[in-house]
């Protein structure tokens, strides 16, 4: 995994579904985090917004660090039909994929993408449900399924490779 084979996906961290959220405001946190961290390896990002008629746009908190990303909205519960072309056009064998509702949308986007032969990885803080019974059994779900269910740490860590990395330093600062 390096970050010129990996991508990141947000999906449906949205303004009418977040209260609803098991420890929102860490959740939102943690996302935060972590796309920064992406930002620093350059790590390309593509948003997904389920139905937002209906649940609104994704929360500014989010949204604002992502200004330019491009936002898929969709009626699936898989995002993977809306992020084809974006994973396709930068040759994506690596997904990292974040967002709500584990137990649903989270679930049947890796799980399709498993299918599809990409590798996916999920910081568990990076994703969660309404109830976190729901988040704790699709995790086990989709650890079964080949997801590597890890942590931001983890992972921003793995992109880097070696603390002689140009973004090392700002990582670093991110995670204390």
């Amino acid at each position: 995994m390096t970050p010129e084979n990996t991508v990141c996906i947000v999906v449906d961290i949205q303004e009418r579904l977040a209260p609803a959220l098991h420890e929102a405001e860490a959740f939102t946190a943690a996302c935060r985090l972590l796309i920064q961290g992406l930002q620093a390896l350059n790590v390309p990002m593509m948003i997904t917004e389920q139905y937002p008629k209906g649940l609104g746009a994704t929360l500014p908190a989010i949204r604002l660090l992502l200004p330019n990303a491009p936002v898929g909205e969709k009626t699936l519960f898989s995002a993977a039909p809306a992020t084809a072309d974006f994973i396709r056009e930068k040759q994506a064998q690596n997904i990292v994929l974040i967002g709500a509702e584990t137990h649903i949308c989270i679930l049947q986007t890796a799980l399709d993408w498993r299918a599809q032969g990409l590798n996916v990885y999920l910081p568990f803080e990076c994703a969660t449900s309404r109830n976190p019974a729901n988040k704790a059994n699709a995790l086990e779900q989709m650890r079964a399924a080949g997801v590597t269910v890890g942590n931001s740490e983890s992972l921003l860590f793995a992109l880097m490779r070696d603390a002689k990395h140009p973004a090392f330093k700002t990582i670093s600062q991110l995670v204390r």
